[in-house]
Protein backbone atom coordinates (compact mmCIF):
# COMPACT_ATOMS: atom_id res chain seq x y z
CA UNK A 1 0.00 0.00 0.00
CA UNK A 2 1.77 3.54 -1.16
CA UNK A 3 1.29 6.42 1.18
CA UNK A 4 0.84 8.63 -1.56
CA UNK A 5 -2.86 10.80 -1.62
CA UNK A 6 -4.00 12.00 -4.63
CA UNK A 7 -6.33 14.87 -5.49
CA UNK A 8 -8.92 13.11 -6.06
CA UNK A 9 -10.90 9.29 -5.78
CA UNK A 10 -13.05 8.66 -8.51
CA UNK A 11 -15.78 6.13 -7.55
CA UNK A 12 -17.83 4.34 -10.44
CA UNK A 13 -20.26 1.88 -8.94
CA UNK A 14 -20.51 -0.88 -11.87
CA UNK A 15 -23.31 -3.37 -12.76
CA UNK A 16 -23.31 -4.86 -16.25
CA UNK A 17 -21.72 -1.83 -17.42
CA UNK A 18 -19.16 -3.22 -19.88
CA UNK A 19 -20.86 -0.80 -22.73
CA UNK A 20 -19.75 2.44 -21.19
CA UNK A 21 -17.25 1.46 -18.42
CA UNK A 22 -14.32 2.14 -20.61
CA UNK A 23 -15.83 5.74 -21.89
CA UNK A 24 -15.76 6.65 -17.78
CA UNK A 25 -12.44 5.42 -16.99
CA UNK A 26 -10.79 7.26 -19.41
CA UNK A 27 -12.83 10.43 -18.88
CA UNK A 28 -11.25 10.48 -15.30
CA UNK A 29 -7.94 9.29 -15.95
CA UNK A 30 -8.35 12.75 -18.60
CA UNK A 31 -8.20 14.65 -15.91
CA UNK A 32 -5.59 17.97 -15.90
CA UNK A 33 -3.77 19.27 -13.45
CA UNK A 34 -4.70 16.89 -10.75
CA UNK A 35 -3.43 13.59 -9.41
CA UNK A 36 -6.14 10.59 -9.22
CA UNK A 37 -7.30 7.17 -8.72
CA UNK A 38 -9.86 5.36 -10.36
CA UNK A 39 -11.84 2.74 -8.29
CA UNK A 40 -14.45 0.82 -10.28
CA UNK A 41 -16.63 -1.07 -7.47
CA UNK A 42 -18.09 -4.10 -9.61
CA UNK A 43 -21.67 -5.18 -8.07
CA UNK A 44 -21.93 -8.70 -8.54
CA UNK A 45 -21.71 -8.20 -12.83
CA UNK A 46 -22.79 -10.78 -15.40
CA UNK A 47 -20.59 -9.11 -18.22
CA UNK A 48 -17.35 -8.11 -18.82
CA UNK A 49 -17.22 -5.23 -16.37
CA UNK A 50 -14.98 -6.92 -13.90
CA UNK A 51 -12.77 -7.79 -16.38
CA UNK A 52 -12.32 -4.46 -17.85
CA UNK A 53 -11.47 -2.65 -14.75
CA UNK A 54 -9.68 -5.50 -13.02
CA UNK A 55 -6.95 -5.40 -16.26
CA UNK A 56 -7.44 -1.94 -17.13
CA UNK A 57 -3.52 -0.98 -18.23
CA UNK A 58 -3.43 2.26 -15.90
CA UNK A 59 -2.34 1.26 -12.14
CA UNK A 60 -4.11 3.79 -11.01
CA UNK A 61 -7.29 2.00 -11.76
CA UNK A 62 -8.18 -0.29 -8.75
CA UNK A 63 -11.48 -2.69 -8.91
CA UNK A 64 -13.15 -3.72 -5.87
CA UNK A 65 -15.20 -6.34 -6.58
CA UNK A 66 -18.58 -6.74 -4.21
CA UNK A 67 -19.39 -9.85 -2.39
CA UNK A 68 -22.84 -9.86 -2.86
CA UNK A 69 -25.07 -7.53 -4.95
CA UNK A 70 -25.80 -4.45 -3.13
CA UNK A 71 -27.16 -2.01 -5.27
CA UNK A 72 -25.72 1.33 -5.69
CA UNK A 73 -25.53 2.70 -2.12
CA UNK A 74 -23.64 0.14 -0.92
CA UNK A 75 -20.84 0.14 -4.18
CA UNK A 76 -20.12 3.39 -3.63
CA UNK A 77 -20.00 3.02 -0.11
CA UNK A 78 -17.39 0.12 -0.77
CA UNK A 79 -15.73 3.04 -2.86
CA UNK A 80 -15.46 5.40 -0.33
CA UNK A 81 -14.02 3.29 2.26
CA UNK A 82 -11.26 2.23 -0.41
CA UNK A 83 -10.67 6.04 -1.17
CA UNK A 84 -7.63 7.74 -0.48
CA UNK A 85 -8.12 11.15 -2.26
CA UNK A 86 -8.39 14.48 -0.45
CA UNK A 87 -11.83 14.60 -2.91
CA UNK A 88 -14.21 12.44 -3.86
CA UNK A 89 -16.32 12.32 -7.02
CA UNK A 90 -18.47 9.76 -7.82
CA UNK A 91 -18.93 9.21 -11.54
CA UNK A 92 -21.82 6.69 -12.86
CA UNK A 93 -20.37 4.11 -14.78
CA UNK A 94 -22.46 5.61 -18.01
CA UNK A 95 -20.97 9.30 -17.76
CA UNK A 96 -18.10 10.83 -18.35
CA UNK A 97 -16.43 14.10 -17.26
CA UNK A 98 -14.70 17.19 -19.10
CA UNK A 99 -11.22 17.08 -19.06
CA UNK A 100 -10.94 20.34 -17.09
CA UNK A 101 -13.53 19.25 -14.69
CA UNK A 102 -12.00 18.61 -11.49
CA UNK A 103 -9.12 21.45 -11.72
CA UNK A 104 -12.18 23.87 -11.88
CA UNK A 105 -13.86 22.22 -9.45
CA UNK A 106 -11.30 22.12 -6.31
CA UNK A 107 -9.76 25.75 -7.34
CA UNK A 108 -13.31 27.27 -6.81
CA UNK A 109 -13.71 25.08 -3.19
CA UNK A 110 -9.91 26.46 -2.52
CA UNK A 111 -11.00 29.62 -3.29
CA UNK A 112 -14.35 29.65 -0.63
CA UNK A 113 -13.37 27.20 1.80
CA UNK A 114 -16.06 24.54 0.97
CA UNK A 115 -16.27 21.30 1.47
CA UNK A 116 -18.66 20.18 -1.18
CA UNK A 117 -19.23 21.60 -5.21
CA UNK A 118 -21.52 20.95 -7.92
CA UNK A 119 -21.35 22.37 -11.01
CA UNK A 120 -23.92 22.13 -13.96
CA UNK A 121 -24.28 19.23 -16.15
CA UNK A 122 -24.15 18.58 -20.11
CA UNK A 123 -27.02 15.91 -21.52
CA UNK A 124 -26.34 13.35 -24.37
CA UNK A 125 -28.57 11.82 -26.00
CA UNK A 126 -27.84 8.42 -27.38
CA UNK A 127 -23.67 8.47 -28.12
CA UNK A 128 -22.70 12.40 -29.23
CA UNK A 129 -25.72 14.27 -29.58
CA UNK A 130 -25.28 17.04 -27.53
CA UNK A 131 -28.66 18.74 -25.82
CA UNK A 132 -27.88 20.94 -23.81
CA UNK A 133 -27.13 21.76 -20.44
CA UNK A 134 -29.41 20.83 -17.54
CA UNK A 135 -29.33 23.89 -16.08
CA UNK A 136 -29.62 27.52 -17.63
CA UNK A 137 -25.98 28.64 -16.26
CA UNK A 138 -27.25 32.22 -15.56
CA UNK A 139 -29.37 30.51 -12.96
CA UNK A 140 -26.44 28.64 -11.39
CA UNK A 141 -24.40 31.75 -11.29
CA UNK A 142 -26.80 33.49 -9.60
CA UNK A 143 -26.87 30.61 -6.57
CA UNK A 144 -23.00 30.77 -5.84
CA UNK A 145 -23.67 28.46 -2.88
CA UNK A 146 -26.12 25.86 -2.37
CA UNK A 147 -27.98 25.53 0.89
CA UNK A 148 -29.54 22.92 2.14
CA UNK A 149 -33.11 24.99 2.02
CA UNK A 150 -32.77 25.58 -1.60
CA UNK A 151 -31.34 21.75 -2.04
CA UNK A 152 -34.54 20.38 -0.52
CA UNK A 153 -36.97 22.90 -2.43
CA UNK A 154 -35.53 21.57 -5.29
CA UNK A 155 -36.38 17.95 -4.85
CA UNK A 156 -39.80 17.61 -5.23
CA UNK A 157 -41.39 15.22 -7.34
CA UNK A 158 -43.76 15.94 -10.83
CA UNK A 159 -42.45 19.48 -10.72
CA UNK A 160 -39.59 19.70 -12.72
CA UNK A 161 -37.98 17.95 -15.58
CA UNK A 162 -34.31 18.26 -13.70
CA UNK A 163 -33.29 19.32 -10.13
CA UNK A 164 -30.55 19.98 -7.98
CA UNK A 165 -30.55 16.07 -7.02
CA UNK A 166 -29.29 14.88 -10.40
CA UNK A 167 -26.11 17.09 -9.67
CA UNK A 168 -23.14 14.98 -9.04
CA UNK A 169 -21.13 16.75 -6.50
CA UNK A 170 -17.13 16.46 -5.47
CA UNK A 171 -16.74 15.83 -1.51
CA UNK A 172 -13.78 16.96 0.58
CA UNK A 173 -12.86 13.29 1.79
CA UNK A 174 -11.67 14.72 5.63
CA UNK A 175 -15.14 15.67 5.62
CA UNK A 176 -16.78 12.73 4.71
CA UNK A 177 -14.99 10.60 7.68
CA UNK A 178 -15.41 13.45 10.59
CA UNK A 179 -18.86 13.33 9.98
CA UNK A 180 -19.28 9.58 9.28
CA UNK A 181 -21.28 10.42 5.99
CA UNK A 182 -22.55 7.16 3.84
CA UNK A 183 -25.24 6.20 1.25
CA UNK A 184 -28.17 4.90 2.49
CA UNK A 185 -27.87 1.61 1.30
CA UNK A 186 -31.83 0.73 2.27
CA UNK A 187 -32.63 3.30 -0.78
CA UNK A 188 -32.50 2.20 -4.51
CA UNK A 189 -33.88 5.61 -5.43
CA UNK A 190 -32.93 8.99 -3.99
CA UNK A 191 -29.80 7.84 -2.16
CA UNK A 192 -27.99 10.32 -3.51
CA UNK A 193 -30.18 13.06 -2.44
CA UNK A 194 -30.16 11.93 1.39
CA UNK A 195 -26.32 11.52 1.02
CA UNK A 196 -25.86 15.25 -0.22
CA UNK A 197 -28.61 16.73 2.43
CA UNK A 198 -27.00 14.98 4.85
CA UNK A 199 -23.55 17.00 4.26
CA UNK A 200 -24.88 20.20 3.96
CA UNK A 201 -26.76 20.05 7.21
CA UNK A 202 -23.59 18.41 9.14
CA UNK A 203 -22.69 22.28 8.32
CA UNK A 204 -20.75 21.61 4.71
CA UNK A 205 -20.48 24.44 2.93
CA UNK A 206 -21.30 23.49 -0.83
CA UNK A 207 -20.04 25.69 -3.83
CA UNK A 208 -21.60 26.15 -7.21
CA UNK A 209 -19.98 25.69 -10.44
CA UNK A 210 -22.08 27.48 -13.44
CA UNK A 211 -20.54 25.93 -16.13
CA UNK A 212 -20.76 22.19 -16.95
CA UNK A 213 -17.88 19.49 -16.27
CA UNK A 214 -20.39 16.50 -16.05
CA UNK A 215 -21.27 14.67 -19.50
CA UNK A 216 -24.94 12.89 -18.47
CA UNK A 217 -25.44 10.31 -21.01
CA UNK A 218 -29.27 9.64 -21.77
CA UNK A 219 -29.31 6.03 -23.83
CA UNK A 220 -32.25 6.23 -26.45
CA UNK A 221 -34.85 2.74 -25.49
CA UNK A 222 -34.18 2.28 -21.96
CA UNK A 223 -36.05 3.38 -18.72
CA UNK A 224 -33.97 3.57 -16.00
CA UNK A 225 -35.75 4.86 -12.90
CA UNK A 226 -39.40 3.36 -12.39
CA UNK A 227 -40.71 4.37 -9.31
CA UNK A 228 -42.54 2.28 -7.53
CA UNK A 229 -44.56 2.63 -4.30
CA UNK A 230 -42.15 0.75 -2.20
CA UNK A 231 -39.40 3.05 -3.41
CA UNK A 232 -41.53 6.28 -2.28
CA UNK A 233 -42.15 4.27 1.10
CA UNK A 234 -38.71 3.97 1.67
CA UNK A 235 -37.79 7.81 0.81
CA UNK A 236 -40.48 8.73 3.53
CA UNK A 237 -38.66 7.09 5.83
CA UNK A 238 -35.29 7.87 5.32
CA UNK A 239 -36.50 11.57 5.49
CA UNK A 240 -37.69 11.00 8.75
CA UNK A 241 -34.73 9.36 9.81
CA UNK A 242 -33.08 12.23 7.84
CA UNK A 243 -35.68 14.36 10.53
CA UNK A 244 -35.08 13.41 13.50
CA UNK A 245 -31.12 13.64 13.17
CA UNK A 246 -30.16 16.44 11.89
CA UNK A 247 -31.10 20.39 12.93
CA UNK A 248 -32.92 22.23 10.40
CA UNK A 249 -33.28 26.27 10.59
CA UNK A 250 -36.46 27.96 9.64
CA UNK A 251 -36.10 27.83 5.97
CA UNK A 252 -35.35 24.19 6.05
CA UNK A 253 -37.88 22.97 8.05
CA UNK A 254 -40.46 24.90 5.71
CA UNK A 255 -38.87 23.01 2.21
CA UNK A 256 -38.54 19.73 4.32
CA UNK A 257 -42.61 19.80 5.06
CA UNK A 258 -43.45 20.88 1.35
CA UNK A 259 -41.20 17.70 0.60
CA UNK A 260 -43.21 15.49 2.66
CA UNK A 261 -46.84 16.81 1.73
CA UNK A 262 -44.90 16.09 -2.18
CA UNK A 263 -43.70 12.57 -1.46
CA UNK A 264 -47.32 11.55 0.43
CA UNK A 265 -48.68 13.14 -3.09
CA UNK A 266 -47.08 10.74 -4.99
CA UNK A 267 -47.44 7.73 -3.08
CA UNK A 268 -50.99 8.50 -3.39
CA UNK A 269 -50.84 8.83 -7.05
CA UNK A 270 -48.99 5.52 -7.30
CA UNK A 271 -51.77 3.71 -5.56
CA UNK A 272 -54.34 5.71 -7.49
CA UNK A 273 -52.64 4.47 -10.93
CA UNK A 274 -52.88 0.59 -9.26
CA UNK A 275 -56.11 0.94 -8.51
CA UNK A 276 -56.91 2.01 -11.96
CA UNK A 277 -55.25 -0.56 -13.13
CA UNK A 278 -56.64 -3.17 -11.36
CA UNK A 279 -60.25 -1.85 -11.91
CA UNK A 280 -60.84 -1.10 -8.45
CA UNK A 281 -62.65 2.29 -9.23
CA UNK A 282 -64.04 2.35 -6.03
CA UNK A 283 -61.01 2.05 -4.05
CA UNK A 284 -59.46 4.53 -6.75
CA UNK A 285 -62.33 7.25 -5.85
CA UNK A 286 -61.66 6.58 -1.84
CA UNK A 287 -57.78 7.62 -2.60
CA UNK A 288 -58.83 10.81 -4.83
CA UNK A 289 -61.29 11.99 -2.05
CA UNK A 290 -58.32 11.77 0.82
CA UNK A 291 -55.97 13.28 -1.70
CA UNK A 292 -57.24 15.55 -4.26
CA UNK A 293 -53.91 16.83 -5.17
CA UNK A 294 -52.81 13.23 -6.64
CA UNK A 295 -55.61 13.66 -8.92
CA UNK A 296 -53.95 15.99 -11.08
CA UNK A 297 -50.84 14.12 -11.76
CA UNK A 298 -53.64 11.93 -14.39
CA UNK A 299 -53.63 14.86 -17.08
CA UNK A 300 -50.74 14.53 -19.83
CA UNK A 301 -50.95 12.94 -23.33
CA UNK A 302 -51.14 9.56 -21.60
CA UNK A 303 -54.66 10.11 -19.38
CA UNK A 304 -56.20 8.11 -22.04
CA UNK A 305 -54.12 5.59 -22.09
CA UNK A 306 -54.46 5.38 -17.91
CA UNK A 307 -57.95 5.03 -18.37
CA UNK A 308 -57.52 2.08 -20.42
CA UNK A 309 -55.20 0.40 -17.98
CA UNK A 310 -58.00 -0.43 -16.18
CA UNK A 311 -58.88 -3.27 -17.75
CA UNK A 312 -54.75 -4.85 -18.11
CA UNK A 313 -53.51 -7.18 -15.19
CA UNK A 314 -51.89 -5.46 -11.95
CA UNK A 315 -48.74 -4.31 -12.64
CA UNK A 316 -47.34 -3.72 -9.58
CA UNK A 317 -48.15 0.23 -8.81
CA UNK A 318 -45.15 1.42 -10.37
CA UNK A 319 -44.77 4.44 -12.10
CA UNK A 320 -41.91 5.89 -14.83
CA UNK A 321 -40.90 9.91 -14.04
CA UNK A 322 -41.38 11.52 -17.64
CA UNK A 323 -40.31 14.73 -19.12
CA UNK A 324 -41.84 17.68 -17.95
CA UNK A 325 -42.55 16.00 -14.36
CA UNK A 326 -45.21 13.66 -15.39
CA UNK A 327 -45.23 10.23 -14.21
CA UNK A 328 -46.48 7.33 -16.49
CA UNK A 329 -47.52 4.21 -15.03
CA UNK A 330 -45.96 1.01 -16.62
CA UNK A 331 -46.76 -2.09 -18.72
CA UNK A 332 -47.67 -1.84 -22.16
CA UNK A 333 -46.88 1.91 -22.26
CA UNK A 334 -43.59 1.56 -21.44
CA UNK A 335 -42.27 0.76 -24.23
CA UNK A 336 -43.25 4.69 -26.17
CA UNK A 337 -41.91 6.57 -23.05
CA UNK A 338 -39.05 8.95 -23.59
CA UNK A 339 -35.49 7.53 -22.41
CA UNK A 340 -34.40 9.48 -18.34
CA UNK A 341 -30.88 6.73 -19.27
CA UNK A 342 -29.66 3.79 -18.16
CA UNK A 343 -27.97 1.53 -15.30
CA UNK A 344 -29.13 0.78 -12.13
CA UNK A 345 -26.18 3.03 -10.67
CA UNK A 346 -27.27 6.09 -11.96
CA UNK A 347 -29.12 9.16 -11.04
CA UNK A 348 -31.38 9.11 -14.16
CA UNK A 349 -34.91 9.62 -13.81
Amino acid sequence: MTDFIPDVSFVIAAYNAADTLERAIDSALAQGAVSMEVIVVDDCSSDSTPTIAGNHPDPRVRLVAMPRNGGPAAARNAGLDAARGRWVAVLDSDDALRPDRMARLIARAEKVEAQIVVDNLDIIRGENEAVGTMFPEAVLTRLPVLTLAKFIASNMIFQSEHNFGYMKPIFDRAFLEKHHLRFDETLRIGEDYIFLASALARGGVCAVEPTAGYLYYIREGSISRVLKQDHVEAMIAADRKFFAEHPFGAAALAAQRRRTRNLKETLSFLMLVDSIKDGALLNALKIACCNPRAVRHLRMPIAARLRRLAALPRGGGEATVLRGGEVAATSQISSSLPSLGAGPHSNKG
